[in-house]
């Protein structure tokens, strides 16, 4: 098929094809298509092979041999699964042989202004998954089953699953030219932009997106309809690419959410044991949420099986297990998995008007075999906060009064996002007191460092400014956060906060160097220091045209009319070494 028509050249495109082994080339991909999705795949069952990749498109789109085998076992139920008609789930699995796709700047100009919990994932593959088994006689072993993929590094779950819902059972009733079709018109869609509400067309239908945005403030609205687009169809508007129906997800462990936040938030090993892989995936998926604005900074696996590359090293006894989330169906991993701290088990949730049976936490003395009723299983489970009463009374009085889900979802989300805040709060204010003062910050010195993080100077402060002050919530928080501080999450989180604080301090240096006047500065300096300024300005601006360093335009282009005015000043010689034609 011709490339399609755009600005910049294109390749032209390869055909629907088996995969072949091996790394994507440099610049194979296409530009708009994989600005959204790595690929597209197709599973079958074979009887002969089990489980097999048909085909993957873009057809040079390179996967290992343990990419495609992950990918094949894990787009299908497992058969204790029992999943009949149409089933629609997920899975993470972990990029072979290191980062291999090539990184535009669009790439880098989405993660810098997307929220942490949102950019992309730079060593491991999203599977969307849309499976269909139905009987067919004409099929020898009685059953039609095949599933559909989309491969993406980012975790649009609501987006990929609405896009699955249309094109999905479309492609198992046309086959293979309804897919290309549908992988051209993703090659038209615009680039996901923070901040920017998008139209994405496909198979005669709209979708109308907002990119959630790092400088959105929280509980952010709903995208709306462009009243000064005359679009028809009238678009099918998503109230958001990522987000899950919470409520729906934590019904049947209300009562424990709590609990499961402060796990998650202490990066505790934790398997989900559901009767399917949608359930699994969206509860692992839910349980990540929580900690939304936080990055969720340990491993996780929406789905899981026993056949997964990475099974041995999950479910070792000879070491402490990971810090994963792992979703699973088989019942087989109860017993695998005895020695992780934390079991969660889950059923059909209940839609009666009552609070569905909620989890029983049993002591560990108490705990000689783990039985078959939903439920969380955990020797620790002595929470170190005292739950929140009044907000599970209003979520059951909801449900009493069959107040709509997405308002109890909404409740929910407020409630966890608020203890969320007030934990982190009191950690970005110790934080930021480490940052210099601008006074300190001079044109002709390196800039100061960043003081260091102390935990006994943060602990003592938060006597006077805990999260007391914005949380009504009473117990043990010292001891929380004393835990917090042994978790990946704050390694994570500290990482981040210094690397944005130090690309600040950069950028203020340079914004006090663009402030001087530099040429009384040159009059007695010699050609090496005169030199050498040339060389670290042009690498603060390499850094800032980089999206790396929050600086203004005026002051990138006033360092480009100094580094000129500067080499203007040199002799002849060092000015043809400095800029060679």
């Amino acid at each position: 098929m011709d490339a399609l028509s755009g600005a910049g050249p294109r390749r032209a495109r390869g055909r629907l094809g088996a995969a072949s082994p091996g790394a994507r080339a440099a610049g194979a991909p296409w530009a708009r298509f994989s600005a959204w999705l790595e690929c597209v795949c197709v599973v079958t069952f074979d009887l002969e092979l089990g489980q097999a990749l048909e085909l993957v498109y873009p057809s040079d789109f390179r996967l290992t041999d343990k990419e495609k085998s992950s990918i094949c076992y894990l787009s299908f139920p497992d058969s204790h699964s029992g999943c009949l008609g149409d089933t629609q789930f997920s899975f993470r699995i972990r990029q072979c042989g290191g980062q291999r796709s090539p990184w535009h700047a669009e790439d880098r100009r989405y993660d810098s202004g997307a929220p942490v919990s949102l950019q992309r994932e730079p060593a491991h593959y999203f599977g969307y998954v849309y499976f269909r088994q139905v009987k067919d006689s004409s099929v020898k072993r009685g059953y039609f089953q095949k599933s559909l993929v989309l491969v993406s590094r980012l975790p649009f779950v609501r987006l990929f699953q609405a896009l699955l819902s249309l094109i999905a059972p479309e492609y198992f009733d046309k086959l293979a030219p309804c897919l290309e079709a549908v992988c051209n018109e993703i090659d038209q869609w615009p680039a996901p932009v923070p901040g920017q509400t998008l139209n994405l067309p496909v198979m005669g239908v709209v979708l109308q997106v907002r990119v959630p945005s790092r400088m959105d403030k929280p509980e952010h609205s709903p995208p709306k309809q462009c009243s000064h687009e005359n679009l028809l169809p009238a678009p099918v508007v998503l109230t958001s690419v990522h987000e899950l129906d919470l409520f729906r997800c934590f019904q049947p462990v209300l009562t424990h959410v709590q609990t499961l936040w402060e796990l998650m938030l202490l990066g505790e090993p934790l398997v989900v044991l559901a009767p399917s892989p949608a359930m699994s995936s969206e509860m692992v998926l839910a349980l990540i949420s929580c900690l939304q604005p936080l990055k969720f900074c340990c491993d996780y696996r929406p789905y899981f099986t026993i056949h997964d590359s990475e099974f041995k090293e999950f479910t070792t006894r000879t070491q402490a297990p990971p810090n994963v989330v792992l979703g699973v169906t088989n019942p087989f991993f109860i017993k695998t998995l005895q020695h992780w701290p934390h079991i969660l088990r889950v059923g059909e949730p209940k839609m009666s008007g009552d609070l569905p049976k909620q989890v029983k936490l049993k002591k560990p003395s108490r705990l000689k075999t783990l039985d078959t009723k939903p439920g969380a299983f955990t020797p620790r489970t002595q929470a170190h906060l005292h739950r929140d009463k009044a907000l599970l009374k209003r979520l059951l009085k909801g449900l009493q009064k069959k107040r709509p889900w997405d308002t109890q979802t909404a409740l929910l989300r407020r409630h966890l996002l608020e203890l969320t805040q007030s934990f982190i709060i009191p950690l970005e204010h110790y934080m930021a007191s480490l940052m210099p003062l601008q006074k300190s910050i001079t044109p002709w010195k390196t800039p100061p460092q960043i003081r260091p993080f102390r935990q006994d100077d943060f602990l003592r402060s938060l006597e006077h400014a805990g999260p007391q002050l914005t949380c009504i919530l009473k117990g043990d928080w010292l001891g929380l956060y004393r835990r917090f501080f042994k978790s990946p999450h704050f390694d994570g989180w500290y990482r981040q906060r210094y690397k944005e604080m130090a690309h600040k301090l950069e950028a203020l240096h340079l914004e006090a160097i663009c402030e001087a006047n530099i040429e009384a500065w040159m009059k007695d300096k010699s050609e090496v220091e005169v030199v050498d300024l040339v060389l670290k300005l042009r690498e603060k601006l390499v850094q800032a045209q980089g999206h790396q360093l929050p600086v203004k335009e005026a002051t990138l282009r006033q360092a480009q009319l100094y580094i000129e005015t500067v080499i203007g000043s040199l002799p002849k010689d060092l000015q043809a070494v400095l800029c060679p034609p």
